[in-house]
């Protein structure tokens, strides 16, 4: 099974074809675009691996933006004892959900493609289908 490790948000994720990632929040996008992780550490397979110093020029990695969203509420309590002092606060990460498509090698080669969506969807509405007959 083919991955890469890109970078994306001052973060580090390895990814397989057709995985679904929550990252930061990426700017300028919208919901069922094409994103493309240009910087990519490292890309390889079981047998062979590819190193970047400290990136591969030439490989990326294409996503579909599934959604930009909000994560859960996230509470700061600060507390300063028999002072009666206390602080609550909190905040909401935003983040976008992308599921990777396709891994492309240095030269332009597809490493690894997923599944198409349509055809997954489509597999489990006769699946259901049939079932209920």
């Amino acid at each position: 099974m083919s991955f890469a490790v890109i970078q994306t948000g001052g973060k580090q994720y390895k990814v397989k074809a057709g995985e679904i990632l929550k990252v930061e929040k990426l700017e300028d996008s919208k919901e069922n675009s094409k994103i493309e992780f240009n910087e990519i550490l490292a890309y390889g397979d079981d047998k062979n691996l590819e190193l970047g110093e400290p990136t591969i020029s030439g490989a990326k990695v294409e996503a579909e933006l599934i959604k930009n969203a909000k994560n859960r509420t996230v509470l700061i309590f600060k507390k300063r004892r028999r002072q009666n002092s206390r602080r609550k606060n909190g905040h909401r990460q935003k983040f976008t959900m992308v599921r990777i498509s396709k891994i492309y090698s240095k030269d332009g080669k597809v490493i690894s493609e997923a599944e198409k969506r349509k055809e997954i969807q489509s597999k489990k509405t006769l699946e259901t289908k049939e079932a209920a007959k």
